[in-house]
């Protein structure tokens, strides 16, 4: 993985850790310990605790789980942008085929690493993406890939069902959904009912649920 001259001694690259887990956030800080070009500077547990932080702590790069307690990436990420445009986001996941790796991609992020990465392979990765540019670790699976497939078919959940219920994970309305995906309202809502039925679900929450246990989002 290419190395980019960002992060020198003089100026080491500053990154926010975001992650629900205290073992990962401290983990981060342990294998980065040595590296005169990086410098934690502080950590959050929740998407909202990671907007604001950012504020105040002016971090170059933000370590981003994939999932927190409160939000997806996706949702951070358009959080974290309006308080500081100039940010840099790096996803850190341990699920490579989750949905929202691609959205979160789309959404701005820099790259996508899996957290069992080498260490030499973590530092240059913000190191890469502090300087612009993008890092996509190669075990990383597409939306079309055929795991997700795979789990698409065991659940009946059609493309365009999962399409509507990725974008309800995200915390969007369905008059959102229907402007994102170009559909009509009605046929959002549709497309929902249908995909909840499926699911076994009584409302959205439980869709949002249900749809994680079944390794969909």
């Amino acid at each position: 993985m290419p190395v980019s001259a960002s992060g020198t001694a003089q100026q080491p690259v500053r990154v926010l850790v975001v992650d629900d887990h205290p073992v990962v956030r401290d983990g981060v800080g342990l294998l980065v310990r040595h590296d005169p070009g990086i410098v934690i500077v502080g950590s959050a547990r929740t998407g909202a605790e990671a907007v604001a932080r950012v504020a105040s702590l002016r971090p170059d790069v933000v370590l981003l789980d994939l999932r927190l307690p409160d939000m997806l990436a996706p949702e951070v990420i358009e959080r974290l942008r309006r308080e500081v445009s100039e940010v840099q986001v790096l996803i850190f996941t341990a699920y490579g085929d989750h949905a929202a790796v691609q959205t979160a991609l789309a959404r701005g992020a820099g790259g996508c690493l899996l957290k069992d990465a080498a260490t030499p392979d973590l530092a240059a990765a913000i190191r890469q993406v502090a300087a612009g540019g993008r890092v996509i670790d190669p075990r990383l699976t597409t939306p079309d890939s055929p795991e997700l497939r795979r789990r698409l078919r065991e659940v009946g959940i059609t493309r365009r069902e999962y399409d509507v219920l990725r974008q309800v994970a995200m915390g969007r309305t369905n008059p959102e959904i229907a402007e994102e995906l170009s559909l009509a309202r009605n046929t959002v809502k549709t497309y929902l009912q249908v995909a909840m039925q499926k699911l076994g679900a009584r409302n959205r929450v439980e869709a949002i649920a249900k749809a994680g246990e079944a390794g969909l989002l």
